[in-house]
């Protein structure tokens, strides 16, 4: 175990890991724990859902709201997940499926589900992911498109460089990027390190939107 990530107990700052627009979730700059849990050591974890040019994610319809939707009818499935940081690749997985979207009375019987997927372990939760381990801490990105990881365990990457695209599996109700920093790769037994975007955290309900040209700066 690298000792240093062990004991890491700063504040890690993070370049956002994509462009376009982005609508904040779960922040940790409204409440902690951020998720509303301490589990998988997620009290910062923060989720950003991706949106189109009216900022907001799929048409609500009448189906919506009685039955599942597929992912592809979401603005953002298949975006860019790019890395937040320069740094070595320590674990990836890529074979989770995407699974439908729930919205409406479907979100609710997903819900009552979750404890369950809690209880399967940390992939059940997270899906598809990639761990960038940078300076010290360890860096989470969840959620990912099913086949779309780019790099392999052991790589170094930079930062604005590729990792996956934006998916719908593991614990997940629409196509979305979770994110969280730990302080060991060994998520059983990690603590939460915060985080900060260039600086800030965005709060919840904010529209955080990078362009190409801002986003290679």
């Amino acid at each position: 175990m690298d000792m240093k990530a062990a004991g890491y107990g700063g504040v890690v700052d993070l370049r956002y890991p994509f462009t376009g627009r982005w609508l904040v979730q779960n922040s940790p700059a409204n409440r902690v724990p951020s998720h509303g849990t301490t589990l998988f050591a997620t009290s910062y974890a923060i989720d950003f859902v991706p949106v189109g040019d009216t900022h907001r994610t799929a048409p609500v319809t009448f189906g919506t709201l009685l039955r599942p939707e597929p992912p592809e009818k979401f603005p953002g499935f298949g975006r860019p997940v790019l890395a937040p940081a320069d740094g070595a690749v320590v674990a990836v997985h890529d074979s989770e499926p995407d699974h439908a979207a729930y919205r409406g009375l479907p979100s609710l019987r997903y819900a009552l589900t979750q404890s369950r997927r809690a209880a399967a372990g940390w992939t059940a939760l997270a899906g598809n992911y990639v761990v960038l381990e940078s300076g010290g801490a360890f860096i989470v990105l969840c959620h990912l498109q099913q086949g779309s990881v780019k790099p392999s365990a052991g790589q170094r990457v930079r930062a604005g460089e590729l990792l996956g695209r934006c998916g719908n599996s593991g614990n997940s109700t629409e196509p979305h990027l979770h994110i969280q920093a730990i302080n060991t790769p060994d998520i059983e037994r990690a603590s939460a390190v915060q985080m900060r975007f260039k600086g800030s955290l965005p709060r919840n309900g904010q529209i955080v939107e990078i362009d190409e040209q801002a986003r290679a700066v």
